[in-house]
């Protein structure tokens, strides 16, 4: 065990974890911040997303170790009572069904819009086309992306 000063929202934090323990497991466990979850534990369903450097990055298999600067969960980017714009995009459009997914969709979105404010639908699809939605909402996550796009614009 190694203790590392891990910023996470923006708030500073020591915490004890392998250096090879993956980010996931302390963002949750360690720091209590449970937006980000564990789906395939592959860096393939995107549910552990998480924006570190202004990127959309899987923290299932991101070491504590590698992480050198501050990382963003889902937890502070909005709130209940005031939602960040995509946030708010999503539930306008339902573009979630049983919500398991909607932390990769909308961390990826975030970070998509904060580098490119105006995407084309090409860009869209091809920054989000490795999320995976099982229950088939990505016609409604789709609007929600644009809806969000023009919001930020």
């Amino acid at each position: 065990m190694a203790t590392q000063t891990l910023i996470g929202n923006g708030k500073k934090r020591k915490v004890k974890a392998s250096p090879d323990t993956p980010l996931l497991y302390v963002l949750r466990d360690e720091m209590g911040l449970g937006g980000a979850k564990f789906g395939c534990g592959l860096a393939q369903c995107g549910a552990c997303t998480v924006i570190v450097e202004g990127r959309a990055v899987r923290s299932c298999v991101l070491p504590v170790g590698s992480v050198r600067a501050a990382v963003r969960t889902i937890e502070g980017i909005g709130s209940p009572k005031k939602p960040h714009p995509v946030q708010k995009a999503f539930i306008e459009e339902q573009a979630m069904a049983c919500g398991y997914c909607a932390n990769g969709w909308v961390m990826s979105t975030v970070a998509m819009l904060e580098s490119n404010p105006k995407p084309s639908e090409a860009h869209i699809r091809e920054q989000l086309g490795d999320l995976k939605c099982r229950c088939g909402t990505h016609m409604a996550i789709l609007r929600a992306v644009r809806k969000a796009a023009g919001a930020l614009a």
